[in-house]
Parts: structure tokens; C-alpha cells; sequence
């Protein structure tokens, strides 16, 4: 079953049913030096979404580089010598 698909379908079926509730309902924006008058509410709603969508994006992309740099190499690996434990040089360190 396409469950992507059907995920798609529900999310946008319940942004329609937010917008056609809202439709009605006006609201003013003023940014200081203009003022919009008569903005739908819905409209309001997802710009201020996707402008923080946006404002997080860098953040994600800093922090996903950061991961990549810091992954240790796979053949070296703390307290193994030639692949296996020995007395002195357990997992932990202790004997």
C-alpha cells in the first residue's frame, strides 16, 4: 500500500479544510513602514510557517555537517588491538 501517498493526501486534506474554515476570517498585517489590510488568516498562517522552515534550514545543514566530520574512522575503534580484546587492553580498560 502507497502509505506515502496516502500520508500526502490527508495532510493536504487537512490544510484544504483549514483554509476553506478560515476563508472569512481577515486579519491586518503592519511591518512598520506598510500596512496590509484584509490578509485571509490562512495565508498569515502558512507564510509564517515556510519563513521558519526557512530561517531553520542553515541550522540543519550545520548540524548534519558537523555529524559527518565527527564519525570516527571504522577501523579504528578505542581499546582494540589487531581486531580482538586482550587482558590488558579490555573494552572498558579494566581487567
Amino acid at each position: 500500500m502507497p502509505w506515502r501517498l496516502i500520508q500526502f493526501v490527508v495532510t493536504f486534506a487537512v490544510f484544504l479544510l483549514f483554509i476553506v474554515f478560515n476563508l472569512g476570517n481577515k486579519c491586518d498585517i503592519n511591518f512598520g513602514f506598510t500596512k496590509f489590510s484584509d490578509v485571509p488568516v490562512f495565508l498569515t498562517a502558512f507564510l509564517s510557517f515556510i519563513t521558519g522552515m526557512l530561517c531553520a534550514f542553515p541550522f540543519i545543514l550545520v548540524l548534519k555537517s558537523r555529524k559527518k566530520n565527527k564519525a570516527p574512522p571504522k577501523d579504528k575503534k578505542p581499546g582494540k588491538s589487531n581486531g580482538e580484546y586482550s587482558a590488558e587492553n579490555g573494552p572498558y580498560g579494566i581487567n
